[in-house]
C-alpha cells in the first residue's frame, strides 16, 4: 500500500519561507510523477508545483519565482520550498503520487501566512 505523509507546515507571516516534505512509502517507482496541491478556504483544489515522470517541473503560475519543487529519490521524498509566501499562499497543502496509473494523495498539512 503507498502511503504520503507531508509536514513542515505551520504559521509563518508574509515574506516568510517554509519547507514541506512529502515522504513516500509503498510500492512505488523514482520515476512516478509527484507534486504539490493546495485547497485554500472555498476553494477547489489546485495544483502547485510538480514533477513529471520525464523529470520535467510545471508550476502555478501564482507560485513561480517564489517556490521550488524538487525531489530526494534515495529517501522517496519530495520537497518544496516556498519563499516570499504570501496571505493568499494559505491552504492545506497534499502530497500527490501517480504510481502505476493509480493517484494517491498524503493526509494535507496546513500553511497559514499571516499579514
Amino acid at each position: 500500500q503507498v502511503r504520503l505523509v507531508e509536514s513542515g507546515g505551520g504559521l509563518v507571516q508574509a515574506g516568510g519561507s517554509l519547507r514541506l516534505s512529502c515522504a513516500a512509502s509503498g510500492r512505488i517507482l523514482a520515476t512516478d510523477a509527484m507534486g504539490w496541491y493546495r485547497q485554500g478556504p472555498g476553494k477547489q483544489r489546485e495544483l502547485v508545483a510538480r514533477i513529471s515522470r520525464d523529470g520535467t517541473l510545471d508550476y502555478a503560475g501564482s507560485v513561480k519565482g517564489r517556490f521550488t519543487i524538487s525531489r530526494d529519490n534515495a529517501k522517496n521524498t519530495v520537497y518544496l520550498q516556498m519563499n516570499d509566501l504570501k496571505p493568499e499562499d494559505t491552504a492545506v497543502y497534499y502530497c500527490n503520487i501517480l504510481t502505476f496509473n493509480i493517484e494517491r494523495w498524503g493526509q494535507g498539512t496546513q500553511v497559514t501566512v499571516s499579514s
